[in-house]
């Protein structure tokens, strides 16, 4: 006689090995266009300034970089950052839920 199945539920809190930011960059002189490697200097030298040394050794990843709007996707392993505006899921930054727009109107 077969056994009966068994059913275990597994629950992660958090299953993403990876966490993920989107960025916008405003630049004080009026300077609209910059590479990557530019964009992802500045950010390294921005945690320097914040956080020092070990600020600025943070290991992440510049997955995309958007030269006209001066943003760009972070990826970074691990629970270093807290209590900012970060998701375990790339897709959650594909769009922000207060600049919805439905025709000419903006929704809030």
């Amino acid at each position: 006689m077969e056994e009966p199945s068994k059913f275990e539920r597994y629950v992660y809190k958090n299953a993403s090995v990876y966490h993920y930011m989107k960025i916008s960059l405003v630049l004080e002189n009026g300077q609209k266009y910059i590479s990557d490697a530019q964009f992802k200097q500045l950010i390294i030298c921005g945690l320097k300034d914040l956080y020092g040394e070990v600020g600025a050794s943070f290991p992440f990843d510049l997955l995309k970089f958007d030269r006209n709007e001066l943003t760009g996707i972070l990826r970074w392993a691990g629970e270093i950052v807290e209590r900012v505006d970060v998701s375990p899921f790339l897709l959650a930054l594909s769009g922000n839920s207060r600049e919805l727009q439905f025709g000419d109107q903006l929704m809030s």
